[in-house]
């Protein structure tokens, strides 16, 4: 059943943010983005380094927006909940969010696959009952509260992602969120620009424990090379149980056996004495053992771990995070992997492995365009140039490359190796087009600074007519 009880009432957003409103309103959701505003949000404006949100206030209010906060005189005659600081009153009203909650919540981190494991248990828990979860990645100090803010009273369950790219940023998270399950995917050198080792990396991820329920549980990678500091950290900030997943004979939801396929896998598991079967509509190792962190989740909350496993096969990959499309060119079909959100050094060798488990159609080929890991430090030249190798073991027949980094892997590639490099990804647009060709697979990806997106973008909108979109592969 749907609540249809309101969000925030004036009063009740005026008391949690130590605030005041003259006029009565009811919000249904909350914005800090005048463009993206829907009917009935209560519209709260952040200021930048360039920007004042409150210059935005009409924007917001023509949109729909029924109120919206402020720190300053506004003028006309709008619903204003004045507030001291407009950020500060985010953040009041997501710890509002989640006193007043009653849902099981699930907090996500990791080097990599956070966004993904958040947006699977997202879909699974819905299936089984009133479930929250922030949509995209808003995963920081803005975001975060955000998706407080928007929890619903009446949910079940709520998932929620926490980034981090310096120590000490995920402790204010969690003690916010509150998580009575956090997730730690894995620890790998992604970031790696700001800590001095992968092991501070690790330090790093554990302060999501310094916010986890007392008797909470610790849901981790045991074939991680970090899975003990993590477990101490768990258990010494006042975790209840730790969960181990992976393929280690140790992990409490044990990878047993798997097979990889082109658009996905079929995994068999244990736990607690239960063997399973499943299939994953997700393709790669990743996210075989991803899925059983996922799992695990589902387990902790209390929630059926059979269902959810059988829900897996129609759960698909989120946007930019290995979202797959079919599209047509003349005399054919291209298939495009688009990885654009994001990388580093383990998730760019993930995302060659799908490739190299794609299957091209007739002379079609393997082509990777690769944009720049970022924050990698004083290492990232060596972690792009071994790069290199993993494109030869992964088959891959042409090399598009974009930014200053990747030029070191295309300097590290033998000769006889096809590559194309630009300093941006909008220069690698055109090459790109015209080389691509009936039956080729495409694999985009790139750090979020390198905008690989673009890419995506351009083939997706130059290609558009008409797509074919992955589900529909069988019914060609």
């Amino acid at each position: 059943m749907s609540d249809l009880s309101p969000l925030w009432t004036s009063e009740d957003a005026a008391l949690a943010t130590h605030g005041s409103s003259p006029e009565n309103w009811q919000a249904s959701g909350v914005s800090i983005d005048s463009r993206t505003v829907e009917q009935g949000d209560l519209f709260v404006p952040i200021s930048g380094l360039n920007f004042d949100g409150h210059d935005f206030i009409a924007n917001a209010l023509e949109r729909g927006a029924v109120a919206a906060m402020a720190a300053k005189a506004v003028d006309g005659d709008a619903p204003i909940l004045s507030v001291a600081d407009t950020f500060e009153a985010l953040n009041d009203l997501g710890r509002a969010g989640r006193d007043r909650s009653r849902a099981k919540v699930i907090a996500v981190t990791g080097s990599v696959g956070k966004t993904g494991v958040k947006e699977a248990l997202g879909q699974l828990l819905s299936g089984q009952g009133s479930t929250s979860y922030s949509r995209g990645s808003f995963n920081n100090h803005f975001g975060v509260p955000l998706s407080l803010a928007r929890l619903p009273k009446s949910a079940e369950y709520a998932i929620f992602e926490l980034g981090m790219n310096h120590a000490g940023e995920l402790i204010p998270l969690s003690q916010m969120v509150r998580p009575l399950v956090a997730i730690i995917t894995t620890v790998e050198p992604a970031h790696i620009e700001f800590f001095s080792s992968v092991e501070d990396i690790a330090h790093a991820k554990a302060e999501i424990f310094q916010g986890l329920e007392k008797g909470g549980t610790a849901i981790l990678n045991r074939d991680n090379a970090y899975f003990d500091l993590l477990s101490d950290a768990a258990m010494a900030a006042g975790a209840g149980k730790v969960i181990g997943f992976g393929a280690h004979e140790d992990a409490q939801f044990k990878l047993v056996d798997f097979v990889l396929g082109p658009e996905g896998s079929t995994v068999e598991a244990s736990f607690d004495g239960y063997r399973f079967t499943y299939k994953l509509a997700m393709a790669g190792l990743h996210w075989v053992k991803n899925s059983l962190a996922v799992l695990a989740a589902v387990q902790a909350v209390g929630a059926d771990v059979f269902a959810a496993a059988r829900a897996f096969a129609d759960i698909k990959p989120p946007k930019g995070r290995g979202q797959r499309h079919r599209l047509s060119v003349e005399g054919g079909i291209i298939d495009l992997i688009d990885d654009s959100y994001n990388a580093s050094p383990v998730s760019i060798a993930a995302a060659l492995e799908v490739l190299a488990q794609a299957e091209p159609g007739p002379s079609g080929r393997r082509i990777a365009a690769l944009g720049d890991m970022r924050e990698l430090g004083e290492q990232s030249p060596d972690l792009h140039r071994a790069i290199a190798p993993e494109i030869e073991a992964a088959g891959v027949d042409l090399v598009f490359a974009a930014g200053p980094e990747m030029k070191h892997m295309c300097d590290a590639l033998p000769e006889d190796v096809s590559k194309t490099h630009a300093e941006n990804s909008a220069d690698l647009i055109q090459p790109l087009f015209d080389e691509i060709k009936p039956g080729d697979v495409v694999l985009v990806k790139g750090s979020a600074g390198s905008q690989m997106g673009k890419i995506v973008d351009a083939l997706l909108e130059l290609l558009a007519s008409p797509q074919i979109n992955s589900e529909d592969r069988h019914a060609l």
